[in-house]
């Protein structure tokens, strides 16, 4: 159990939790604590005349504690970790006492359960009907958007920012209608261009064309290669069964945790978690879907090591990935990256995956030799060739990366796409370090 201290605080759902977590990381604080290969647990002595019983599954970082908090983790938890970070030796090996029992047992309980559902025979007519039904209303709200992109562009872009949101929301909700989920966040997108930008019009252009491509290919789908079939379905909103896909063979290296990142849509908390395969040099998204007051299954935090199995969604760019099972890999020290030398041969990379997906969104890339430069009052990347590549403006951190940069060039994560990327992280005395 070797998690960093900033690795812990990276799990904290906000500051106030970082700072009582810190406070509560002291032996006194602690009435009983111990450990076992499954778990790491402890009695933290509140405001009450009980103690708070405070636990984390070690396998897979969850947490459950007796407080009223309904933060995750909460401050317990944090303290906990960050005591065990700190001074592991103050926890003594031994067996779980029964309440740290049960919760381990009721949750490899349910995942057992969860095997036992997927099992369950499922009646394939019925779904074959409902899937032809929405087919039908998939076809019929595309053709609509095709008539209204085409509108858009015969009567010229000039005077696309005096539209008001009802024109962008009136065809985001007919996609809703039309069960087309992921064409309704686009034409969202495309309303929430900031037209007061100078050169809206180049990002804007490229939103609708995207929009215009997928749609067209939805109409055309019969003639396109099966992997290109499952972006364009992927695009329009079609799921696939995660639990179908576990089945699968799955890609098993070392991962590095290279980014994360979470943003909340009304009651749901989506979290995005960026991979790094170690040895298949191959980049992953892992998306965790957080249902407010609930517990997430995963609990990873940027340069963290993880011995996993990933089973990839089918797609003509394999990115996105879902989780068969993982374990923390406590001893990884000097890990070997595969990295790209300068922006020529990203570019070149980029070339060849748009070749493949045309409609491909913002991934993540590892370059070599890069450092923060200011030129014409904007932030750029200048790779060892003295090439330059725009920081993205939504970008907040320069400083931070200015500061750890010193002048010097670092191997850097960026996620980004075309001209425009922003850093993830950098290795910076031979640890990984968000920025």
């Amino acid at each position: 159990m070797q998690l960093t201290e900033d690795q812990i605080y990276a799990l904290a759902p906000d500051e106030a939790s970082k700072k009582a977590g810190r406070d509560l990381a002291a032996p006194a604080k602690w009435v009983t604590k111990g450990i076992s290969s499954h778990a790491l647990w402890g009695e933290c002595q509140g405001s009450g005349s009980k103690p708070y019983q405070t636990q984390v599954d070690l396998a897979a970082i969850a947490f459950k504690c007796s407080c009223p908090s309904r933060k995750f983790p909460c401050k317990h938890g944090l303290g906990l970790l960050l005591l065990c970070a700190r001074q592991p030796g103050l926890f003594s090996s031994a067996d779980m006492p029964a309440w740290v029992n049960d919760w381990i047992s009721k949750r490899s309980d349910k995942e057992e359960k969860k095997t036992e559902k997927a099992e369950k025979p499922i009646d394939e007519n019925a779904q074959a009907r409902r899937q032809q039904s929405r087919e039908q209303k998939v076809s019929a709200g595309i053709s609509e958007l095709v008539v209204w992109i085409k509108d858009i562009v015969r009567n010229g872009i000039l005077t696309v920012p005096e539209k008001g949101p009802a024109y962008w929301d009136n065809m985001a909700r007919r996609m809703v209608d039309a069960q087309a989920s992921g064409l309704a966040a686009m034409v969202k997108s495309l309303g929430a261009t900031n037209f007061w930008n100078e050169g809206w019009q180049s990002s804007f252009m490229d939103k609708l064309l995207q929009l215009y491509l997928v749609a067209e290919s939805y109409q055309h789908l019969p003639g396109i290669n099966p992997a290109l079939q499952q972006d364009v379905r992927s695009a329009i909103g079609f799921t696939i069964n995660q639990d179908e896909l576990k089945k699968q063979n799955g890609v098993t290296d070392t991962w590095l945790v290279i980014g994360k990142e979470s943003r909340d849509e009304q009651q749901i908390t989506v979290e995005q978690n960026w991979l790094y395969g170690l040895k298949s040099n191959q980049y992953a998204l892992v998306l965790q879907f957080i249902v407010r007051g609930q517990v997430a299954q995963l609990s990873w935090s940027a340069g963290m090591y993880l011995d996993a199995e990933l089973s990839y969604f089918p797609s003509a760019v394999p990115y996105r990935a879902i989780v068969k099972n993982y374990t923390i890999n406590q001893f990884v020290t000097t890990p070997q990256i595969q990295s790209f030398e300068g922006w020529q041969q990203v570019a070149a990379h980029q070339t060849v995956l748009n070749s493949k997906l045309p409609f491909l969104n913002q991934t993540p890339i590892m370059v070599a030799s890069l450092k923060p430069v200011q030129y014409q009052k904007q932030w750029w990347l200048q790779d060892g060739q003295g090439y330059l590549c725009r920081i993205a403006p939504q970008y907040k951190n320069i400083w931070q990366l200015v500061a750890l940069s010193g002048g010097e060039a670092l191997t850097m994560t960026v996620l980004g796409k075309e001209n425009e990327y922003r850093p993830m992280g950098v290795w910076h005395q031979n640890n990984y370090k968000t920025v």
